[in-house]
């Protein structure tokens, strides 16, 4: 199966900078070594690759130059903003959603993958073939108006906590990643996250977490329907699927949402590949940066075989082309801010 992974990111849901035609100038670098952003992040060359990219294109006499509302910076969000092991969250959403539903249903304790699911065998499940995880995402993700799906992604969020971690979902929010959000903010970035991860379950939550508005919000999407509904309006969700906002349906969206290519992006997978891509076509200067899974300890440590954000093809081009690889347990003080 090809695209067993990308229903699930809908279901829950480079050492150098790449930069155009590098100049003769000498470059710009922070004119504090005591910077008051990114302080969990070590005193690496990454990080001042990084923070030397920022200040270069936000100086109006660099040739590097890009103006306020040019500079867009797009993130992936599972494995990049937050953890993805050891499955996408909103695969725990999911069960969540089957525990309560199951009753109402009883033919699904025999039927994949929602026995597997119903058992907690979360591997079996992914590998159950792309119609039936299709169906299972119906089952438990439509049928229902959009104000009722993202209250109940707020219940699951406030009632269960991560199986292993043992912490809230959203206690698993990489703490480098939110203060390199509020550094790009303070440079006037206007900042979008691009997931295949299901939107609507993103949006009931990470506005708040990660400071970005619903509408700078991307990820896939079930069809919807407006329902006048005897005078009180809703969005219903069909059980449908419309668009999975993974690989190459990253850029496209991209492409018909924002309408412009980011200056900067950050991902960590394969999935994010295209993205790299399309933001390394900017006409005056880019920046990819790839999250590198290293830490066993404090997070988990993956990349090529990871049948949850696998770090392969990408990896390879990445070292090519000289993207930018943040190395987790090299480049992090620390991981999560509860640590």
């Amino acid at each position: 199966m090809r695209y067993y992974i990308p229903v699930f990111l809908l279901l829950f849901a480079c050492q150098n900078a790449s930069v155009k035609e590098q100049s003769s100038e000498k470059l710009v670098t922070e004119a504090s070594p005591n910077e008051t952003f990114l302080k969990s992040w070590e005193s690496s060359e990454r990080k001042s690759q990084l923070m030397t990219f920022v200040t270069n294109i936000t100086n109006t006499e660099h040739s590097q130059y890009i103006a306020t509302q040019d500079r867009i910076a797009v993130f992936d969000n599972d494995g990049t903003l937050w953890s993805e092991k050891p499955v996408y969250f909103q695969l725990y959403f999911t069960f969540y959603r089957l525990k309560q539903l199951v009753a109402q249903h009883p033919e699904w304790k025999q039927q994949s993958p929602y026995k597997e699911l119903l058992a907690g065998d979360y591997a079996a499940a992914l590998h159950s073939g792309e119609e039936a995880l299709i169906q299972l995402l119906m089952d438990t993700h439509a049928g229902m108006d959009s104000k009722t799906f993202q209250q109940l992604v707020r219940t699951w969020l406030k009632e269960e906590q991560h199986p292993e971690k043992k912490v809230p979902f959203t206690d698993l929010v990489y703490q480098p990643m939110l203060e390199m959000i509020d550094y790009l903010h303070h440079h006037d970035f206007r900042v979008f996250i691009v997931s295949g991860g299901g939107l609507e379950f993103m949006r009931a939550w990470a506005t708040d977490v990660y400071d970005i508005p619903s509408e700078r919000i991307i990820g896939s999407t079930v069809k919807t329907t407006y329902d006048y509904n005897n005078g009180q309006p809703h969005i219903y969700r069909e059980a449908e699927l419309e668009f999975i906002d993974d690989k190459a349906g990253k850029p496209v969206n991209i492409h018909k949402i924002i309408g412009k290519h980011p200056v900067l992006c950050f991902g960590n997978s394969d999935g994010d590949l295209e993205m790299m891509q399309w933001t390394e076509a900017h006409p005056i200067a880019s920046m990819m940066v790839y999250i590198h899974h290293t830490d066993s300890v404090r997070e988990w440590a993956y990349d090529r075989n990871s049948a949850v954000g696998k770090f392969d093809k990408a990896l390879d081009e990445a070292k090519r082309k000289g993207w930018l690889l943040v190395d987790m347990k090299e480049d992090w003080k620390q991981v999560y801010a509860f640590e």
